[in-house]
């Protein structure tokens, strides 16, 4: 029997009136609302530590857990629930992120908060590999290009709003009430998926042997080990750029807070620089965005002692990483055409596993050395990206002998 994927019977439902843009609406909501959660220890990492009595490299295990059971939560929970209608498990999704929030908000021990963090995990990889491919079924075909859009706006905008409101909330009332805010806002995404998703039937049906061959593609294995290294090189940074500001450039939390902001707008821009230019220079986008993140963390421990330097260096590295979400995604999605979800479940599965060792990685070495020497390692891994980014092959555009190899393996 073929293992290719498998389309249901039924028929995928087309979408075309307002309320369809209506679910668009919420799943962008439920989108921000996930990203938003994933993030926002990052500018709360120092007040929650302090309150658990943790140490920064520990409370970074906030940011660990999460993207570790993601990773895992990708494959498991779209081959799990492969036949299972896409509106309960979006639904189901969202109301386990309300609750890791609300504990996280009532947690009496550090480790309750890292049992929410897990529930945070499960959310973030099952509604990435499920959700984020059915805003084309809402709107019909004519709209999907806009659709998918104005889902994954979600993903900077939860850096350029969600996280700065968050850490301006936790800083006038504490972290705990910025959880519950995120708690109620998750509640309100849920309610709005309920009003306005129509029933989903599954559209493919990913079977395991096809994320076995699209492993053994080579555009996969260097999409693979882009994604690590950038990933890597981020994520053991930003995770510890909140306490790099406290401590090194001396910067209050107020100004942290416009710090973020700043960054995520930065973000914005670099997520649309990047959109455009890595459909047509896919190596060109990728090289650029590592190798804008290698100079600003390379320079953030020399010239971040002054609010001015440390701005304007992260205003750089918003740049940079702003296109990194996309140029990954566009090199999987290129690696394997005929398989868009499998390529979609590899993409968040390495992208989630990788923030986590990142996270943790970033840990040991604030732990054991000090911000600045993680800032210094987080760039040595992002020059690399440009070294393995240059060494790459020519991409393989859908149609090519890549795709045709690949739809041999997955039969």
């Amino acid at each position: 029997m073929p293992t290719e994927l498998i389309t249901p019977t039924s028929s995928t439902p087309r979408h075309t009136s307002s309320r369809g843009w209506w679910a668009v609406s919420a799943v962008t909501l439920a989108l921000f609302a996930i990203v938003t959660t994933e993030i926002l220890p990052i500018g709360l990492l120092t007040p929650i530590g302090a309150e658990f009595g943790v140490a920064d490299g520990t409370a970074g295990l906030m940011m660990t857990m999460p993207g570790l059971l993601a990773a895992v939560a990708a494959p498991t929970v779209t081959l799990a629930t492969a036949r299972v209608d896409r509106r309960l498990m979006l639904c189901a999704l969202v109301l386990l992120l309300a609750v890791a929030n609300f504990l996280t908000a009532a947690a009496t021990a550090y480790w309750l908060v890292l049992v929410a963090r897990v529930l945070v995990g499960i959310t973030i990889g099952g509604f990435w590999s499920i959700g984020v491919g059915l805003a084309g079924r809402l709107v019909g075909p004519a709209s999907a290009g806009r659709a998918t859009a104005v889902v994954f706006a979600a993903v900077p905008l939860g850096s350029v709003l969600g996280v700065p409101a968050g850490t301006f909330i936790g800083d006038l009332a504490g972290w705990r009430t910025a959880f519950a805010a995120m708690g109620l806002l998750s509640t309100g995404a849920l309610a709005l998926l309920l009003l306005t998703l129509p029933a989903l039937s599954p559209a493919a049906v990913t079977r395991p042997s096809v994320l076995r061959a699209l492993l053994r593609g080579t555009g996969t294995r260097y999409a693979l080990l882009m994604t690590f290294l950038i990933v890597m090189a981020h994520f053991s940074t930003y995770t510890y750029v909140t306490p790099f500001l406290r401590q090194i450039t001396g910067t209050g939390p107020a100004q942290i807070t416009g710090y973020l902001l700043t960054y995520g707008a930065a973000g914005v821009a670099g997520n649309f620089i990047g959109g455009a230019l890595v459909t047509r220079a896919p190596r060109l986008a990728f090289g650029t965005a590592a190798a804008t993140i290698a100079a600003a963390t390379a320079l953030l421990p020399a010239l971040g002692r002054t609010d001015a330097g440390a701005l304007a260096l992260l205003i750089v590295w918003g740049l940079g990483y702003g296109a990194v979400p996309v140029c990954s995604q566009t090199w999987f999605a290129r690696a394997a055409p005929q398989a868009p979800e499998a390529a979609t479940v590899l993409f968040t599965a390495s992208f989630q596993a990788t923030l986590a060792a990142g996270a943790l990685t970033g840990g040991a070495i604030v732990d054991h050395t000090s911000l600045r020497a993680v800032m210094w390692c987080g760039a040595v891994v992002a020059g690399l990206v440009v070294a393995v980014t240059a060494a790459a092959p020519q991409d393989e555009l859908p149609g090519t002998a890549e795709g045709r190899r690949f739809r041999a393996r997955a039969l």
